[in-house]
């Protein structure tokens, strides 16, 4: 069983396709539930990203692959290595700021307005700093380190395995993932599409330069989640 889940490409196939059936599925179904409600939308989103993770996690283990597959390792470090992963993950989210950025003027210069990503889901937050403390703990487990093991773990790593392991292969996987990552956030609007797939092209990018060390990206991409909630809770003012 194990050998047929982990040589049969289409097998693999579905599996890829299964888990946004799944996601977009729960979020068609529960949206209408949640009204006009931001915060009962949001709620939804990050249940959908939750089960996403439980089916990575149980293709994981039927496989009877480790986690360590997809650079995810909980072993002790010494503090001389916790400051270089720091210092590290502060290059890649220079880089992957820099490349939302990008995406923003490319956009503009394609659209001929410099339009703004939709983020009204977010309004929510304004001037509101209980739940600016709640949302950042939701968006540190559903996207920071949610969407690293879902994007560029589970996504990578599959696409790799359905025969894309040359250099043009991996370069291939990388823009089919930021593309990947950039529709999934369509809530944001065009703008958000451009600017947050540029971004998961970066994201891609170091995770295998980086040899799969994915807790530098969950951290890179953290500090860019504490930086946008932080912006929609002074936006109030």
């Amino acid at each position: 069983m194990k050998d047929l889940l982990n040589n049969n490409k289409f097998i693999k196939i579905g599996e890829f396709v299964l888990l946004f059936i799944i996601a977009f599925g729960f979020i068609k179904i529960f949206t209408p539930f949640a009204g006009d409600n931001i915060v009962h939308k949001q709620l939804v989103i990050w249940f959908a990203n939750i089960l996403m993770l439980i089916y990575v996690w149980i293709g994981i283990k039927v496989r009877g692959q480790k986690l360590t597959y997809f650079g995810i390792s909980f072993g002790k470090i010494t503090l001389k290595e916790c400051f270089r992963t720091f210092l590290i993950s502060i290059g890649v989210f220079i880089a992957a700021v820099a490349a939302f950025i990008l995406g923003s003027i490319i956009m503009a210069n394609i659209s001929g307005i410099p339009e703004s990503s939709d983020m009204s889901n977010y309004e929510y937050l304004q001037d509101n700093i209980g739940m600016l403390i709640l949302t950042l703990i939701g968006t540190y487990i559903v996207a920071s380190f949610g969407e690293e093991i879902i994007y560029r773990g589970f996504i990578i790593n599959r696409l790799i395995e359905l025969g894309l392991d040359s250099k043009f292969g991996r370069s291939l996987v990388i823009i089919i993932s930021a593309i990947i990552f950039g529709l999934v956030h369509y809530q944001w609007g065009p703008m958000g599409i451009v600017q947050t797939g540029f971004m998961g092209a970066v994201l891609g990018y170091f995770y295998l330069k980086l040899k799969k060390r994915i807790w530098i990206l969950i951290l890179a991409h953290g500090y860019m989640d504490t930086i946008l909630m932080l912006q929609m809770y002074l936006s109030g003012n």
